[in-house]
């Protein structure tokens, strides 16, 4: 895939599959907007990318406050004068079966999952529709379609996100503004990892029910990502990729 002269901003691009993201998309080609609320992380991404020959810049943000986040839009459309693609990719989660969690731990997995991810649209897309074009790629999940367990919030946002994606590409269609979602399955992040010390059977069961026989890698993510946000995509939206080894088939 070639995103040469093409600008990306990838949220939550600090560790994990963001990270991964970043580094796909800046192999690519493309110059990357590492945006992140833990400016060290970010830092090392954007080293990552440099010495790889790539162009990268580091955005410090707090996505949950919409203030910073039209910030980052506009640093990102001063530096770099555009925003070809834009790739929604933070997000958090606490485990824990529903009622035994509390509302403050709802409000953070709200805001930052899916609130702060319509922040980010309604701050990047007018410049995508004002240029006639640009890609969008919203990172959900596989517990967003048939659920998971101890992340019933967490599920319940990436169904929004989901819906709000395809809801969205109808309405960008008219820009060419392309909108489609990569939904991971498990994958080696720091979360599935926190997933395994809570719940070790219940991890252990769904890993030996993946059809591939193990779990994902954040680059096979990553390559979801770049594929979407690349020309040979231009006639696909409104679509979810399910980046999951087959552990669910549809």
């Amino acid at each position: 895939m070639n995103l040469q002269g093409k600008t990306a901003l990838v949220t939550g691009a600090g560790q994990g599959i963001g990270r991964a993201i970043a580094l796909a998309l800046a192999g690519a080609g493309a110059r990357v907007a590492v945006a992140d609320i833990n400016s060290a992380k970010a830092a090392e991404v954007q080293d990552e990318i440099q010495a790889s020959g790539g162009q990268a810049s580091v955005f410090t943000v707090d996505l949950t406050k919409r203030p910073e986040v039209t910030r980052l839009a506009e640093g990102v459309l001063s530096e770099f004068g555009q925003l070809d693609i834009l790739v929604n990719n933070a997000g958090w989660d606490r485990l824990g079966f529903f009622l035994e969690t509390e509302e403050e731990t709802w409000d953070k997995i709200l805001n930052l999952n899916f609130r702060a991810l319509l922040y980010v649209c309604k701050a990047v897309l007018p410049s995508m529709v004002a240029r006639g074009g640009g890609k969008l790629v919203n990172i959900a999940s596989d517990a967003g379609r048939g659920g998971s367990m101890g992340q019933a919030v967490y599920a319940g946002t990436k169904g929004a996100v989901i819906a709000f994606s395809k809801t969205l590409a109808r309405e960008m269609a008219r820009y060419k503004i392309n909108v489609n979602v990569v939904c991971p399955g498990l994958t080696e992040t720091q979360l599935l990892q926190e997933s395994r010390d809570q719940l070790p059977k219940i991890m252990d069961a769904v890993t030996k029910a993946i059809p591939w026989g193990r779990v994902g890698r954040p680059e096979e993510v990553a390559e979801a990502v770049v594929f979407l946000a690349s020309s040979s995509a231009d006639y696909i939206t409104g679509q979810t990729l399910w980046v999951n080894g087959g552990l669910t088939m549809m």
